[in-house]
């Protein structure tokens, strides 16, 4: 699939349409991005490090509203006749003293990244990282003695389950990679949490493609002293030959049903130069999850950072200025250096896991 049609799927999938496709390719006015910056996120979060907590979840600022006595009272006006008040007669605010919908983000701060949790698809929204020359040079932890978890910061009922990827078909996949988190053990098991994985196909992407990715990631400090990465999935239409209508259709793993597995992955890498207020080459990829020939070039999946940002829903470089950008492929060389993981990877699961879902890196 081309670079082009990914940017066009994506603007499709976040309902733009065909008209502003053509506008993938332009980074945004700095009015717009203004703009953006004004606007209130009316998203709840609970942030887990641990256990869950057991206080209630906050109704975001923007959802608490007042009674029509109450509006009333705060105007210093009589709540004796408020239809003469032109106040409304209903209160829809009323349902939120049975508790707040959401949607609900579980947010979670590890020592290697921080993760956003979707509780419908049961995985990530995103997980950012930060890597460095010297983060990598450190041998702290092995991943022989990490185990694959369940997040019990997140409610049962929404939470991903090691017995989904049982016999799945479906690799383990880490978003942040174990061997970005080598520092410390302490670090690297905190990546083995089921809200740091997706599931991902194995032989041919998770264990060949997705992993020569990674380490190209891993490369990019060898020219820059601090690279900050946000990964995650996406879930994008396909168009249907039978009556040419684009649909969204993806597998549920799991007994009964309970993880989506996503049609694509997205990476977001901003690579900085290390001055204070400096240069950062901005670069994102949109992988199908298949299969992918090694000698595919990388660069045939990068994709406008807004290209992501409207599939997903999510904003990555609001705050960042046009000026301090540059183009990450055109600033370094985007190719991946092929290495042998497959074999390493079927031995490994020779000798842990008996089933299906196999680990990597």
């Amino acid at each position: 699939m081309s670079k082009t049609t990914l940017a066009v799927i994506a603007a499709a999938s976040a309902g733009a349409g065909a008209a502003i496709t053509a506008t993938m390719y332009s980074l945004r006015s700095q009015s717009e991005r203004k703009l953006d910056t004004r606007t209130i996120s009316t998203t709840t979060t609970t942030v887990s490090a641990g256990p869950p907590a057991s206080a209630p979840i906050p109704i975001p600022a923007k959802q608490i509203f007042t009674t029509p006595e109450q509006q009333a009272a705060q105007a210093g006006l009589s709540t004796s006749a408020p239809a003469a008040l032109n106040l409304a007669p209903v209160d829809p605010s009323g349902l939120f003293e049975y508790g707040f919908p959401g949607p609900v983000a579980d947010v979670a701060t590890r020592q290697a990244l921080i993760s956003s949790f979707d509780r419908r698809l049961r995985n990530p929204h995103w997980v950012v990282e930060h890597i460095t020359p010297a983060s990598l040079a450190k041998r702290g932890g092995d991943r022989k003695h990490s185990v694959f978890l369940e997040d019990e910061g997140v409610p049962d009922k929404f939470r991903a389950k090691l017995k989904d990827y049982f016999r799945s078909g479906y690799d383990r996949g880490h978003q942040v990679p174990a061997a970005d988190a080598k520092w410390s053990q302490g670090a690297m098991d905190e990546t083995f949490f089921l809200t740091n994985m997706c599931p991902q196909v194995g032989e041919g992407f998770n264990r060949d493609y997705w992993a020569h990715f990674e380490d190209f990631c891993r490369g990019l400090t060898a020219r820059y002293p601090s690279v900050r990465i946000v990964t995650g999935p996406l879930y994008l239409p396909k168009r249907d030959p039978a009556d040419n209508k684009w649909y969204v259709r993806y597998e549920v793993i799991g007994n009964p049903p309970n993880v989506a597995v996503p049609t694509h992955f997205y990476k977001v890498i901003f690579a900085e130069d290390g001055a204070v207020g400096g240069n950062v080459a901005l670069g994102a990829f949109v992988l199908p999850n298949a299969p992918i020939p090694n000698e595919k070039p990388i660069t045939d999946f990068e994709v406008p950072v807004e290209a992501v940002e409207r599939a997903s829903g999510l904003e990555f470089a609001s705050k960042l200025p046009p000026q301090r950008r540059r183009r990450l492929c055109a600033d370094t060389t985007c190719a991946l250096v092929i290495k042998d993981y497959a074999d390493r990877q079927k031995a490994f699961a020779k000798g842990g896991s008996s089933s299906n879902a196999v680990a990597k890196r």
